[in-house]
């Protein structure tokens, strides 16, 4: 029997600890504030040293040791992680007066005429992620995701040099919880640099910093990761334990002080106006800074005003994304095409010489629909100038007239489907055309891919291009025949070998049990979208109880209301649809239950409201109710509690009286929910 190697001597373990605390500094030094303080060869001699005491002693060998930013064999896959506290989207302005409405919305909410303190902040153009820290050491990283859940990138993130694996506690004690967001991003030089090696190797090019960054991050072998450029901006924080702050700007200090990189272009103002001022500023900076940003963040500065202020479904009413104006540019219409999209919706599409805008080239352009193209006259051979709206999506602004070709004809839509040659049709009231179809090979393709995707069930590795060669193969009719895939199919399609498919089959397998929400929005209900699929899988927990629900029963969902619950209604009393859901069954699929909400004052009470309001908007009342557990109903029925009746109230007044229901004065909402 091997006798165990002798323990480490009391000097050793000593001086480890002390060359971690340097290693710890210098990094700080040189990749935080841009300030060594040694030479790089100075700095190499300590790395070696702790390098060969560990390899001597490896049972002192901790995960927040400088020498273990790449030391991790790689993943087979990345595990989902719950955020503490959800990583919520911002609310997106595109013009100065959306910004002032942010400012005076606020200002009506908390019945104020004071102007704020904002802090003011360039908006990364990169991939959130979230940074855990207890007593003061690195111990697991996330991706943003969906916003509740996100994918564990530990490894990876342990690869940025400017995310620090131990805090530093000189300046400012270190709490014993801290959770940090921020935005890794790729410079433009470097993101550059990449991308002409990537060519040199034959390999594609990245569409742009932001998915150079997001891709490099989310590479399963840490690796590669380690070898891509990546830096990280701190902006804020989750949960905290063991420290305390009265504003966001006292939290960016205190950031800097435990060694997080924090933008040097943050500041503080007072009132919209200076916001408003620092964002032109940003805006004229912005092709000089060496990453890319697409607008700026404002944010209410005190803690306790944003406690206040509280948050909305998606977003927290305090912070605002103020985007820039989009890049725009001309170009030549040399087509228009039309596309038939999951539901059946035949929408119009320019097809133009391809041109770079904002660092993407576009060559496709959104007509959204009929009139749309009318109103805005487009024809083929017309110069148009167009933009990325919000920077992402590509739409036809406006014709240069003055350029327009002898003899350019307008639009018009075809009067049968391009794909199956059904007559269309465009229901009254409505301003899309319509393939009905129900077998037409365009919407049930498009179906088959919303469904796969990442808003729907999330098939990794299962792209638009996979599915048309599925669909086209015979191998898939609707979506219940994924389930039924086997490696063998995949096999001889093209660019198919034996991993690949097995990949492809797993991923599929994998999806069988999401969250609730998740498969309702997969299925491509007409007008049912994220954040009404989670709405709904709150309110009925199963797919049993939403398929038996009459329209009565979701109207008092809130945020449904009559032309989405007629539409839900039409889906699950259509046939077609109740046999793909037994399909899916049989094939192993079963949604996840919601997690129950947290309790609050007003659980299990229904609100409805009618009439103006003095002191709300419609969505700030709604919010208070929900946000203290209660739910909002568009209309009165006998399992109603409240009515909220403000200034000229409607037929929902009247129907309260009719039923009993409880009637509040809005003096009386606003003494109930505070």
């Amino acid at each position: 029997m091997v006798p165990p190697p002798p323990p480490a001597p009391p000097e050793v373990i000593s001086r480890i600890k002390e060359l971690r605390e340097q290693l710890h500094y210098h990094n700080y030094r040189y990749y935080v504030l841009d300030n060594p303080v040694i030479s790089d060869a100075e700095y190499d001699r300590l790395l070696q040293e702790l390098e060969k005491l560990e390899e001597k002693y490896p049972e002192l060998v901790t995960p927040d040791s400088p020498t273990q930013r790449v030391g991790a064999a790689p993943l087979e896959k990345f595990e989902s992680l719950r955020h503490r506290q959800p990583m919520l989207s911002l609310e997106n302005a595109f013009s100065e007066a959306e910004a002032r409405e942010f400012d005076e919305r606020l200002k009506r909410f908390l019945r104020t005429t004071e102007d704020f303190h904002y802090v003011v902040e360039p908006k990364m153009d990169g991939c959130a992620v979230e940074l855990v820290y207890e007593r003061g050491r690195f111990t697991v990283g996330s991706t943003r995701g969906d916003g509740i859940r996100g994918e564990n990138v530990t490894q990876n993130l342990k690869t940025i040099h400017t995310i620090p694996l131990q805090m530093l506690g000189k300046e400012a004690p270190v709490p014993e919880l801290l959770e940090v967001r921020g935005e890794v991003y790729m410079d433009l030089g470097e993101f550059e640099k990449l991308n002409r090696e990537r060519e040199g190797r034959g390999e594609a090019a990245f569409a742009n910093p932001r998915n150079a960054a997001a891709g490099s991050l989310r590479q399963l072998d840490p690796a590669i990761t380690a070898a891509r450029p990546l830096k990280i901006y701190c902006y804020g924080v989750g949960e905290v334990k063991g420290a305390s702050f009265k504003t966001h700007w006292d939290i960016l200090e205190n950031l800097k002080k435990w060694g997080f990189r924090v933008n040097p272009l943050i500041e503080t103002c007072r009132g919209i106006d200076a916001a408003i001022a620092y964002h032109h500023r940003i805006e004229h900076q912005r092709h000089g800074l060496p990453y890319e940003i697409d607008g700026v963040v404002i944010k209410v500065d005190s803690l306790a005003l944003q406690e206040r202020l509280g948050t909305k479904a998606r977003s927290p009413r305090w912070a605002l994304a103020y985007k820039f104006a989009a890049t725009q540019e001309t170009t030549r219409v040399l087509d228009i095409a039309v596309n038939v999209g999951r539901t059946g919706a035949v929408t119009p599409m320019a097809v133009m010489e391809p041109v770079e805008v904002g660092g993407v080239t576009v060559s496709r352009a959104t007509l959204h629909n009929e009139d749309e193209v009318a109103r805005k006259d487009v024809r083929v051979g017309d110069t148009v100038l167009i933009q990325r709206a919000g920077d992402v999506i590509p739409e036809v602004v406006k014709v240069i007239i003055e350029e327009r070709p002898p003899g350019a004809a307008p639009f018009q839509m075809p009067q049968n489907c391009p794909v199956c040659d059904t007559p269309l049709v465009r229901p009254a009231g409505e301003k899309v055309t319509r393939c009905p179809n129900p077998d037409c090979f365009g919407a049930s393709t498009r179906g088959i891919m919303h469904f796969a995707s990442k808003a729907g069930m999330d098939i990794d590795g299962l792209g638009e291009k996979i599915i048309l060669q599925l669909v086209n193969a015979g191998l898939v009719k609707d979506v219940s025949d994924l389930y039924h895939l086997t490696e063998g199919d995949l096999v001889p399609l093209e660019r198919f070998a034996e991993k690949s498919a097995q990949n492809i089959i797993n991923a599929i397998q994998g999806s069988k049990n999401p969250p609730f929400w998740r498969l309702i929005n997969a299925l491509g209900i007409r007008f049912v979208g994220e954040a009404t699929a989670q709405l709904l899988a709150q309110h009925f927990q199963t797919l049993e109880g939403l398929m038996a629900a009459g329209e009565e029963d979701l109207l008092q969902v809130e945020g449904v209301g009559p032309q989405v619950a007629g539409s839900i209604r039409e889906y699950f009393d259509n046939p077609r649809n109740r046999e793909l859901i037994t399909k899916l069954k049989e094939a192993g699929v079963k949604e996840q239950p919601p997690e129950a909400r947290a309790a609050g004052p007003l659980a299990g009470k229904t609100f409805v409201f009618t009439g103006g309001l003095a002191h709300f908007s419609r969505e700030e009342a709604k919010a208070l109710v929900t946000a203290r557990g209660g739910k909002v109903s568009s209309s009165v029925s006998a399992k109603t509690d409240y009515v909220v009746a403000g200034a000229d109230p409607g037929s929902k007044y009247a129907k309260a009286r009719e039923l009993g229901v409880t009637i509040l004065t809005e003096a009386e909402f606003e003494k109930l929910v505070r």
